[in-house]
């Protein structure tokens, strides 16, 4: 008897789907596709090449290739399944994981029917929720209620990937007012364009809301400053290592004691525009296919313009 193949976001989501007696194999998704350099083709040594070093450089992760080969290689049997569940979330960073897993079975020839369980607004609460904190009920529910992915809903997922991977990422604007089979994705690529220096401050929509928590409240240091972090990032889905990395290079802005994190000069100075701080803050970063600091987000022209 075939069975269905989940393709989860993580393991916390696989281990909870296990636990609950979802029936059928699971492939557990562990990459961050949202930062760094990718290729259109997936299981490829370019892929992986530039997926190791970028780890290594910015993360210092070391990434076990064979176990994420031998991991995806499931999708070589396809004819083990009856069809694939993909269960992945509202943010940025599932929303770019699902365009590659998409492309992947695309890729290798796999003609299965695709459904996608995704989270996000939940009845009755005021939060947006990750899969792995709905209550059992609630998952089960998602489950129900799954999204048959079509024909169409198939081809803009793998072009969004290859417009990801390509050089303009300006190609994203007319797919954020259209409306599709994926409820968080408008969100997430009006987010992702704002994840390029602004155009007058040097600095991310992201790094600026950072910059404003801390004027806003009493942080009392950059641990605290995570924990708000994580709670108010809106739709980037981003995890705490990627967090904190962006606080370290924030940290040009703050003055800190013992027990206190306050905004200094430039930090006031960069929430009220006043100055560009691009150049302080640049740094080797890759989206996709092009360096962050290549373009600048303009809020005037509601798109990316190159850095002159």
């Amino acid at each position: 008897m075939k069975q269905t193949l989940h393709i989860t976001n993580g393991h916390s989501l696989t281990n909870f789907l296990n636990d609950i007696d979802i029936k059928g194999d699971f492939l557990t998704w562990q990459e961050m596709l949202c930062e760094g350099p990718t290729t259109e083709i997936i299981d490829s040594d370019e892929f992986f090449e530039s997926r190791k070093q970028f780890l290594l450089e910015f993360y210092d992760i070391e990434v076990n290739e064979e176990e994420f080969r031998s991991e995806i290689s499931v999708l070589n049997n396809p004819n083990k399944y009856s069809e694939i569940v993909l269960w992945f979330e509202y943010d940025l960073f599932c929303h770019i994981n699902l365009m590659a897993v998409v492309s992947l079975i695309y890729q290798k020839g796999v003609k299965l029917p695709l459904y996608l369980v995704c989270s996000g607004r939940v009845e009755g609460e005021k939060e947006l929720k990750g899969l792995a904190e709905l209550s059992t009920a609630q998952l089960q529910k998602h489950y129900k209620a799954k999204i048959s992915l079509e024909e169409k809903d198939i081809d803009l997922i793998t072009s969004l990937w290859k417009t990801y991977c390509g050089k303009d990422h300006n190609l994203f604007k007319p797919v954020i007012v259209k409306s599709s089979s994926f409820p968080y994705l408008s969100n997430c690529l009006k987010a992702h364009l704002q994840r390029f220096p602004d155009s007058k401050t040097g600095l991310s929509g992201l790094e600026l809301n950072l910059l404003n928590i801390v004027k806003q409240y009493d942080i009392k240091s950059k641990k605290h400053l995570m924990g708000y972090a994580l709670n108010y990032q809106g739709y980037y889905g981003y995890g705490d290592t990627q967090l904190e990395r962006i606080i370290e290079k924030l940290s040009i802005f703050f003055e800190e004691s013992r027990d206190h994190l306050k905004l200094n000069r430039k930090g006031h100075e960069a929430i009220l525009g006043q100055h560009n701080y691009i150049s302080e803050m640049k740094s080797d970063m890759f989206y996709g296919g092009i360096k962050k600091y290549d373009f600048l987000f303009s809020k005037s022209e509601n798109k990316l313009v190159k850095t002159v």
